[in-house]
């Protein structure tokens, strides 16, 4: 059981998992003029089965994501402000506004662009899921939920936004082909959190907000942009707000896919050879492409790209 004084969530976790590795998210340009925190998909962490890139987002007009693919793994994007435009070369378009979420399976093929939606800037996360080999070629797919839908949960101090999966009761209904959880966690100071994470699955935190204390009471607290990998094994995570602010963070976990993995670019298969059919398709509009050879989104062609 944690040590230490405050409040927690009823959720026991016998053996914590322990913080193996921690990486601060530096700053780089990505899209057009955007500007990303990269932790998984970077020159340190490549890949993190099942997950392929976490990226903290920071746009401001005209900088944006204009048009560009996806083939074989799923996009989650969750804004933590401001607002974005999406638009699909199938006609699908909305906005996600801060506290919404769209998580869109690529499958076979998406071509599509993020733009901002609002002035000032805009910010979010946007995580990669890779999906099976039996998935990748699968028909697109979006699953959206506004800010006001998604689940919450609160209890001693620990508030949670359920985007997938299951906490201090609280459910998703989101639909995972690769089994996932995915938990928006606020602590306020003085309190600390127990929660349960399957054994066999890979997690990881990636703090928002303030400054936490993972796994064990004795460790040193982890501030803002800080991605941490938890150790495999363990029911869980414990972790504590030790601090006079709010701590916030995301915890993430998936079940390991066990798979090659072939990356080029947005094109995630499993084989080289796969690769280079996916950029064949793209760049002959065949197999899950077609419908981009006459498409420009309407919101990149308003900001001149």
């Amino acid at each position: 059981m944690p040590t230490g004084s405050g409040s927690s969530c009823s959720a026991a976790v016998k053996e914590s998992r322990s913080v193996v590795r921690k990486m601060l998210a530096r700053t780089q340009h990505e899209g057009v003029g955007a500007i990303v925190r990269r932790s998984i998909g970077g020159f340190e962490l490549r890949h993190f089965d099942p997950f392929l890139a976490l990226d903290e987002f920071s746009v401001t007009a005209p900088a944006g994501f204009p048009d560009h693919p996806h083939r074989g793994f799923e996009t989650v994007t969750y804004m933590l402000q401001g607002a974005v435009r999406h638009e699909d070369f199938e006609g699908h378009r909305g906005t996600i506004e801060a506290g919404d979420l769209q998580w869109m399976t690529a499958g076979r093929g998406i071509v599509h662009s993020e733009m901002p939606a609002e002035e000032g800037t805009q910010k979010g996360l946007q995580l990669w899921i890779n999906l099976s080999s039996k998935h990748k070629m699968i028909k697109p797919r979006y699953q959206e939920m506004p800010s006001s839908d998604i689940p919450e949960a609160e209890e001693d101090g620990v508030k949670v936004r359920v985007i997938a999966g299951e906490s201090l009761g609280a459910k998703s209904s989101v639909y995972t082909r690769t089994p996932t959880m995915y938990l928006d966690f606020t602590l306020q100071p003085d309190s600390y959190l127990q929660q349960p994470i399957p054994s066999h699955w890979n997690a990881f935190v990636y703090v928002l907000e303030g400054k936490g204390v993972f796994g064990s009471a004795r460790s040193p607290p982890v501030g803002a942009h800080h991605l941490l990998l938890l150790s495999p094994g363990g029911d869980g995570l414990v972790a504590w707000n030790k601090s006079p602010k709010l701590l916030r963070f995301v915890l993430v976990g998936g079940q390991p896919l066990g798979e090659s993995v072939a990356q080029l670019g947005p094109f995630v298969m499993n084989t080289d050879e796969e690769i280079d059919q996916t950029v064949e398709d793209f760049a002959n509009f065949m197999n899950g492409f077609e419908k981009a050879r006459h498409w420009r989104s309407e919101a990149a062609e308003g900001f001149g790209f």
